[in-house]
C-alpha cells in the first residue's frame, strides 16, 4: 500500500514552507519594526524590548560605519561575522559617553557584551526566517564568543558596612538610596524589580514584598520575605513620600518620579568613593554578595533559587561564586588527606597539665 502511495506522489512537488506570509520587504528598519511589534504582541518584558531596540541600534551603527546598505538583501553571514569582529577588535568601549574618561574608552568590547548584543540580532533574523520574510538565515552557524569567567567580585562585611554608612540619611535622596541598598541586600532583588515596587507590593504584616510577573525577568511572579528592619525602613520611606508626592511607587526622585536604575547606579559610585571602596560598585553586586553570603552561612541552594527567582538551578550555580576564604575553610575541613593522616603524625602530649 505504501508502494502505491509512493508511486502516486512520484514527481509531485512537496510543499514544506509557506511562500506568502507577509508582504516581501527589503528595508531592514521596516523589518525590525514588524519584528518589534511581534515581540510586543507576545508580551515580552519592557526591559527585553528596550534591549532589542538598543542592540539593533548598535548593529545599524556598524552598518553605517562600514557603508553597508540597510537592506535585508545586503545582510549575509559575512556581514554578521564582520560585525562580531568589529565589536571585538574595533569598537571603542564607552565611545561618546559623557561620564567616562579616555582611560575607560578602550578598544574592543568584552565577549559577554558581544554575546548580549548578538543575542538580539540572532532572535531578529531567526524570527524573519520563520515568518518567511527571508529565505535563508544569516545568523545560522554563528556561534557565541568564548567567555572567560574570572571570579566575580563581591563585597566583604566591612565594605558593606562602609557603603551603608556613606549616605547622609538626613537628606531625602540619600535616605531613599539607603533603603534601596538594604532592600537589594536583604531581598536579593534585581534593580529593575526593586525600583518598580509599589506600596501595594509590600505586606507589612507578613514582612514580604511581591515581585509582579510583569517586572520579573523570568516573567514569573514571586513572594520575597524580608527582615523586619527592612520593612520598617520601607514603611518610613513611604510615609516620607506621602508628605510631598502623589505616587504609588516607593523609590522616587526628588521630583516625585520613579527613580531610574542608571541614576541609582551613578549615585552608588559616589557612595563608593565616600566609603573608599576601589571595587566597581553597581546594583547587581548587592545580589551577588547577598547570594554568596546566604550560601556561606549554610543557606539551602534550592531556597536560594526561589529567592533569586531563577527557573533553573544551573542559573543559581552560575550566579553565586563562593569566596576564596570560604573555599579555603571548606578545603581545610573536608580534605581527603584528613582521613589518611597517620595517628603518629598527630600532635603528641608530652607534658603533664598538673
Amino acid at each position: 500500500m505504501t508502494t502505491n502511495r509512493t508511486n502516486r506522489l512520484k514527481g509531485k512537488t512537496v510543499k514544506s514552507r509557506r511562500k506568502v506570509n507577509r508582504k516581501r520587504i527589503d528595508s531592514l528598519d521596516v523589518a525590525f519594526d514588524n519584528f518589534f511589534d511581534d515581540m510586543v504582541s507576545e508580551g515580552r518584558a519592557d526591559g527585553t524590548l528596550r534591549q532589542y531596540q538598543s542592540n539593533y541600534r548598535y548593529f545599524v551603527e556598524y552598518l553605517d560605519d562600514k557603508h553597508i546598505e540597510k537592506k535585508l538583501s545586503a545582510i549575509d553571514k559575512g556581514v554578521i561575522r564582520g560585525y562580531v569582529i568589529y565589536m571585538l577588535r574595533e569598537k571603542v568601549k564607552f565611545e561618546g559617553h559623557k561620564y567616562k574618561t579616555e582611560k575607560d574608552m578602550t578598544v574592543g568590547l568584552s565577549p559577554q557584551t558581544v554575546n548580549t548584543r548578538m543575542k538580539t540580532i540572532k532572535v531578529f533574523f531567526r524570527h524573519l526566517h520563520n515568518e518567511g520574510v527571508i529565505d535563508s538565515c544569516p545568523v545560522e552557524g554563528i556561534g557565541k564568543v568564548k567567555e572567560y569567567e574570572d571570579g566575580i567580585q563581591i563585597l566583604n562585611k566591612d565594605e558593606i558596612r562602609r557603603l551603608l554608612n556613606a549616605p547622609d540619611c538626613r537628606k531625602y535622596s540619600d535616605f531613599r538610596d539607603f533603603v534601596l541598598m538594604n532592600l537589594l541586600l536583604d531581598g536579593m532583588l534585581r534593580i529593575t524589580e526593586a525600583v518598580t515596587l509599589t506600596v501595594h507590593d509590600v505586606d507589612i504584616e507578613e514582612l514580604s514584598v511581591t515581585i509582579r510577573a510583569k517586572n520579573a525577568k523570568s516573567r514569573k511572579g514571586r513572594l520575597v520575605p524580608l527582615q523586619r528592619k527592612t520593612v520598617k525602613l520601607i514603611r518610613e520611606l513611604v510615609q516620607e513620600n506621602r508628605q510631598d508626592f502623589d505616587s504609588e511607587y516607593i523609590f522616587l526622585t526628588n521630583y516625585g518620579e520613579p527613580i531610574d536604575r542608571n541614576l541609582f547606579n551613578k549615585r552608588l559610585k559616589i557612595y563608593a568613593k565616600r566609603a573608599v571602596i576601589e571595587k566597581n560598585i553597581h546594583p547587581h553586586l548587592f545580589r551577588h554578595t547577598a547570594a554568596t553570603m546566604f550560601l556561606e552561612s549554610g543557606g539551602d541552594i534550592r531556597h536560594l533559587q526561589l529567592l533569586l527567582g531563577h527557573k533553573d538551578l544551573r542559573m543559581v550555580l552560575r550566579y553565586t561564586h563562593l569566596s576564596n576564604n570560604s573555599l579555603r575553610n571548606q578545603h581545610e575541613k573536608h580534605s581527603p588527606l584528613n582521613n589518611l593522616t597517620d595517628k603518629r603524625s598527630k600532635d603528641r602530649r608530652t607534658t603533664r597539665k598538673f
